[in-house]
């Protein structure tokens, strides 16, 4: 019994660490969504949990440079301190959820409203300062009506019409200018520097770059990766390397099974994974802590 003890022992030390372990020196501090565990969480380099706040079902979630923590749930947006101070919170009503925030400039806060299908700008108390209607598909329930919405440094907004399987770039006022069907659930659709954007598809189990005509011009399939393949591929970060970092959530049925988050070269080569099963669920949003640059600028591109 005593062996069997310390084997286990082993095993979960292993699971525990297994950036530093199975990578080979490549790690990543790392701000992250645990979505199922209903925790944003900061984590070392060494793949140990050093701060972790509970919400319901978080979604998006920031490190801003004043060191303070931007996160969404279901239920609303808030900014907190790491000691759990709560500088401001917007709640949402009570047919809506939220899916997706980001940090803008001169303090305000992005973020998008299924149910009431809307983009809300807020100020730096958390009052609503700009509304822009969207309007989804007839009869996608809340819940799958948008996932990660952005601004981007023209003022346009690059919305995931998650149920609609497309991605849809508005004007400043919300006018339709761009949309891009998608095989899959859109989650996430990053604005990359040459003005392509990089999409998970969700269910669709793969990511694609597409230029600004649309057209693909990079793909991730489901079994690319061996040992990784595709679930539902949620959060994404590009980093200046070229690399992409892929949240690749274990929700339906897969939690504890592989990675829930790794790290690809353009040729898809992988150099570093996550997983933990005795301290994640299914990580669905990701921003490494390693990567300079200020989010409220947009140099964090996820």
């Amino acid at each position: 019994m005593t062996s069997l003890l310390r084997c286990l022992g082993r095993i979960s030390l292993l699971c525990m660490l297994t950036t530093a372990a199975v990578n080979a020196g490549i790690t990543h501090p790392f701000l992250c969504c645990d979505y199922n565990d209903g925790a944003v969480k900061l984590v070392g380099a060494d793949g140990r949990i050093e701060w972790s706040h509970a919400c319901k079902a978080p979604q998006d979630c920031w490190r801003l440079p004043n060191g303070h923590i931007l996160l969404c749930y279901v239920g609303g947006v808030m900014e907190v301190t790491l000691d759990h101070k709560t500088i401001w919170e917007y709640h949402a009503p009570k047919e809506a959820e939220v899916h997706s925030c980001q940090p803008l400039p001169h303090g305000r806060t992005l973020l998008v409203e299924g149910g009431t299908s809307r983009i809300l700008e807020l100020n730096d108390k958390g009052i609503v300062v700009t509304e822009i209607p969207l309007t989804a598909k007839a009869g996608v329930q809340t819940h799958n009506q948008f996932r990660g919405t952005r601004k981007l440094p023209n003022g346009h907004y690059v919305v995931c019409f998650k149920g609609d399987n497309r991605v849809v770039e508005l004007d400043g006022v919300g006018h339709e200018l761009k949309s891009i069907a998608v095989a899959g659930d859109p989650h996430a659709a990053v604005s990359l520097p040459d003005g392509h954007l990089l999409i998970t598809c969700g269910d669709g189990h793969k990511v694609i770059e597409v230029d600004s005509a649309g057209r693909t011009v990079w793909e991730l399939n489901e079994n690319d990766i061996p040992g990784n393949p595709l679930r539902l591929t949620a959060g994404c970060q590009r980093l200046p390397n070229g690399n992409t970092v892929i949240c690749n959530y274990l929700g339906h049925g897969h939690v504890a099974t592989q990675p829930c988050v790794f790290e690809i070269t353009a040729d898809k080569h992988l150099v570093w994974s996550f997983r933990d099963d005795a301290h994640f669920k299914t990580i669905n949003q990701i921003q490494l802590m390693d990567v300079p640059g200020n989010v409220i600028a947009g140099a964090i591109r996820r």
